[in-house]
């Protein structure tokens, strides 16, 4: 029963108590400490009861929230094993040359970010000196997600390690002259340097939790062994509101990925000002992580503080620093000592006696500088117990100042993020502050100069020795390339010859297609299947038992459909990455597997599969990152087109991705109708990303939009041609039967399911109306597009080159309609390379629940509609009567 005297409920109250009087003893000792020394002083032990069982083992829910002190206590930091004096001066060099670098850049008005870097210079170069492991020693190195806005910091790194010269960095944010830095990490501009682009704030948080997460199947599936790699994620404590920052915490402590570390530079700002303003932003993180299985590591105080705790007999600081928020914190780092003394020490009488023992230089050092993200040596022990913890991933927040080190003017100012140069007079205080050897003379020059020690100096050397022992230079993206040998021509072949009398759909035909590549002896073993919790959706379930969905901890349970043929297996080396309902995350496993060719050396082959309405428009900003990332594999989406999913309605209805897709550069798009199309892209993407000349290999990747109505799959036609129009994008299909040479003629252009609308329209218009029509399948409108561009660009340099769209359809007869089951301007992007008379029928406006028959006459597009255009343009003309168009929109029921 309830005890009485507890007017509250609990959870235990469900649980049998065997001996009451016990527990009434225990809670009556807590009520008497806190009746006798104050709840501070229970709370206390609480905690510590708490925490000495946790540490003895017992089943007990762990703490989320900590007081907000340091973790790791200065008794209890390990020796720093390097030199801090010299590390010292490399990080001045470094916070210099940031800081003039943009200084300079800022009088083309070009922009880039200070405040940042100076305020994570220490948790960047502790790193670098004593933990990123390069890419020339064994195995993959450690990989790096460097925080966007802090990329100044890393460019003045590598100029002092010689990797960059003056020149580079007066290039900063000017690349389109060659030899530019790009503002951000952006691999595709400069592949040497970064691996991971990261300034659009949360895609680094998921996409680091991600890789390490694949690091792992790599391993378990005897892929490579990574367990030497480990993934820093470097953070804004500002990033982390960011949907994508937090959305896969729950996975990395799940499975346990102690290869992770999270540091997230508190600094206390966003953009505009506080990030928590009457909150507390370390707090809230704590909890988060914690509630979510990490290990966490709070690194606040400088070692300043040190004595002053020591001075809280009473425990009333350690509340006082628990109850102020963020944006009080900030005002205190910019104001007097008399201002902290009244609004901080006066909040209580202890605090006021406190206060007295501390100097006015004293206060101002603790509120103003005293962080332990300024301090390499908290810095230090905070990444050692990292790397050292085992069974959980670790975050760091590391509290730092923004904008430290570049004076009052910037330090802690809500508007730091926006402010990009120091004045000459900011510059010498800084020069003084960090002790730099530059000479009044030099910063009277227009221009601040860089500085640099000398190839030979005790610094440089210093810094390229242990650069060396930890495996050469990092940041650094290498690619050793290697070259997968072609696939037998067997499962293609099977696609070539169609389905017989069976009705399969393009999705099936594309699963059936993997499924037999899996197999290869040479590459089956490189394909990742990815899919967002709908494998059965898309027909994937036989993958389930042959290939296995990969789990850290294999299969601990019996499945439900054990007996079954296609039951549900989970393996400890499975190849299936079955991610739940998360599109996010699904696409961050997908860069992973698509980068590994650089990442670890090893190519994989990923394809994920989705609802296409699911995938561009609700992670656009991941394929972008993709694409700057250099990813390569298969994207496919599933369930196709607005009018195929009948019954889901408007935000199933995707008749626009390949218009979203077509923005992004590095993606070849295809709409394929048949299965043999299916086939014939597939080989050829295999060969242009993965194929056996190396040195050939393209950085893109396939959209491939594949549909679940189940269609007759008809042979690939014979004759030259075929392949090639398949893979530029066109190609005739079916033409008109014989007809006399004033027989009405009209050439249909269609895409991917659209093609049945259209055969059945040009059977309609032959039988009924006398009209001889040309059936086109056109796999891809967007590549057809960028070869036309590319010749009008190829005319503005004085070459003739006429593009392929215009060079297939010359000469044939009639007008040209296109019609699929997207919006109109998805066909309508070849419009200006077709000299014959345009238009097209497409699925403008949002999809809607109903049979699919239904749906298309909704949208004009199905096989009665596309007769009846088609009449109207051949009637426009005068090839046709106007009065055929209305008998036919009256016999069809268009009217």
């Amino acid at each position: 029963m309830p005890d009485p005297v507890r007017p509250y409920p609990s959870e235990l109250d469900q649980l049998p108590d065997r001996d009451p009087q016990e527990t009434g003893e225990w809670r009556e000792s807590l009520d008497a400490v806190a009746a006798h020394a104050g709840d501070e002083r229970a709370a206390y032990l609480v905690r510590r009861t708490v925490e000495h069982a946790q540490h003895s083992g017992l089943a007990v829910p762990a703490l989320l929230e900590t007081e907000y002190v340091n973790t790791i206590p200065t008794s209890a930091e390990p020796a720093f094993p390097g030199d801090e004096a010299m590390e010292s001066r490399i990080t001045a060099w470094n916070r210099w040359n940031a800081a003039a670098m943009v200084t300079r850049g800022s009088r083309y008005g070009l922009g880039g970010h200070i405040a940042t870097f100076a305020s994570a210079a220490w948790l960047y170069e502790t790193g670098f000196q004593h933990f990123f492991r390069g890419k020339e020693g064994d195995g993959s190195g450690d990989q790096l997600y460097v925080q966007g806005h802090a990329s100044p910091g890393v460019y003045a790194r590598a100029f002092l390690d010689g990797r960059l010269t003056e020149a580079h960095l007066d290039r900063f944010r000017q690349e389109a002259g060659g030899d530019g830095l790009p503002s951000y990490p952006h691999p595709r501009r400069l592949p040497w340097l970064w691996e991971f682009p990261t300034v659009s704030m949360g895609l680094g948080p998921i996409s680091a939790i991600y890789q390490a997460r694949f690091n792992r199947y790599l391993t378990h599936r005897g892929i490579k062994d990574t367990s030497a790699s480990h993934v820093w994620a470097f953070l804004g404590d500002g990033e982390m509101d960011e949907p994508e920052s937090t959305a896969a915490l729950a996975l990395a402590g799940r499975e346990q990925l102690d290869n992770l570390t999270f540091v997230i530079n508190c600094n206390l700002q966003r953009l505009d000002g506080p990030v928590r303003a009457n909150f507390k932003i370390v707090q809230e993180l704590e909890t988060q992580f914690r509630a979510a299985g990490w290990n966490v590591i709070k690194s606040l105080w400088g070692s300043a503080w040190d004595e002053v705790f020591a001075l809280d007999t009473t425990g009333a600081l350690t509340r006082r620093l628990r109850e102020v928020p963020d944006a009080q914190f900030q005002t205190y780092a910019t104001r007097d000592a008399a201002y902290i003394r009244e609004h901080f020490f006066g909040a209580s009488p202890a605090l006021v006696e406190l206060g007295k023992l501390l100097s006015d230089d004293k206060i101002t050092e603790l509120f103003k500088t005293s962080r332990a993200g300024h301090e390499p040596r908290k810095v230090y022990a905070a990444y050692k117990a990292a790397v050292e913890h085992k069974g959980a991933p670790t975050v760091i927040l590391a509290q730092t100042v923004k904008g430290w080190t570049l004076g009052p003017g910037f330090e802690s100012r809500n508007a730091n993020h926006q402010m990009k140069k120091l004045t000459g007079k900011e510059f010498r205080a800084m020069r003084d502050l960090l002790e730099l050897p530059i000479p009044d003379s030099k910063l009277d020059e227009e221009l601040v100069p860089y500085v640099h020690p000398g190839p030979d100096s005790p610094e440089v050397r210093y810094l390229q020795e242990r650069r060396a022992a930890l495996g050469g230079p990092a940041p650094a993206r290498k690619v050793h390339p290697v070259g997968l040998p072609s696939p037998a021509e067997k499962p293609f072949d099977v696609l070539k010859k169609g389905s017989g009398s069976q009705e399969i759909a393009t999705t099936m035909a594309f699963v059936r297609l993997v499924k037999d590549l899996m197999r290869e002896k040479e590459t089956g073993k490189r394909w990742v299947p990815i899919v967002p919790d709908e494998a059965r959706t898309f027909g994937m379930e036989s993958l389930f038992p042959s290939a296995g969905i990969y789990s850290p901890l294999g299969q601990n349970y019996d499945p439900v459909d054990r007996d079954q043929l296609l039951y549900y297996k989970e393996a400890k080396d499975g190849q299936i990455l079955n991610e739940g309902i998360t599109e996010a995350g699904s696409l961050a496993d997908f860069t992973a597997a698509a980068t590994s060719y650089a990442t670890h050396g090893e190519p994989m082959i990923p394809f994920y599969i989705f609802y296409s309405m699911f995938g561009f428009q609700r992670t656009a900003d991941q394929f972008w990152a993709l694409a700057d990332q250099l990813g390569r594999g298969f994207v496919i989406g599933a369930t196709a087109g607005r009018t195929t999913m009948t019954g889901e309605g408007l935000q199933h209805a995707d008749g626009h991705s390949h218009l979203l897709a077509s923005t992004n550069p590095a993606v070849i798009s295809y709409d394929p109708a048949f299965a043999y199309e299916v086939g014939v892209i597939v080989k050829e993407g295999l060969r242009r990303m993965y194929g056996p000349d190396a040195a050939a290999q393209e950085n893109v990747f396939y959209y491939l939009t594949v549909y679940n109505e189940t269609k007759v799959q008809p042979p690939m036609p014979e004759g030259e041609g075929v392949e090639e129009g398949i893979l530029k994008g066109l190609y005739r299909f079916k033409e008109a039967e014989a007809a006399s040479a004033d027989t009405p003629r009209i050439q249909l252009l269609s895409s991917g399911t659209a093609i049945h609308w259209v055969l059945e329209a040009q059977r309609i218009l032959a039988e009924e109306w006398g009209v001889a029509a040309d059936v086109w399948s056109a796999p891809s409108w967007t590549e057809l597009r960028r070869e036309a561009m590319e010749c009008d660009a190829a005319a503005l340099r004085g070459e003739e080159r006429v593009p392929y769209v215009t060079r297939a359809l010359e000469g044939a007869p009639g007008p040209v309609l296109a019609v699929s089951d997207w919006m109109r301007a998805v066909p309508d992007q070849i419009s200006q390379w077709v000299e014959q008379d345009w238009a097209s029928l497409g699925t403008d406006g949002f999809g809607l629940s109903d049979t699919r028959e239904a749906a298309r006459r909704y949208f004009g597009v199905d096989a009665e509609s596309v007769v009846v255009a088609a009449l109207s343009r051949l009637a426009r003309r005068g090839e046709v009567k106007a009065e055929d168009v209305r008998r036919a929109a009256e016999k069809y029921g268009l009217a």
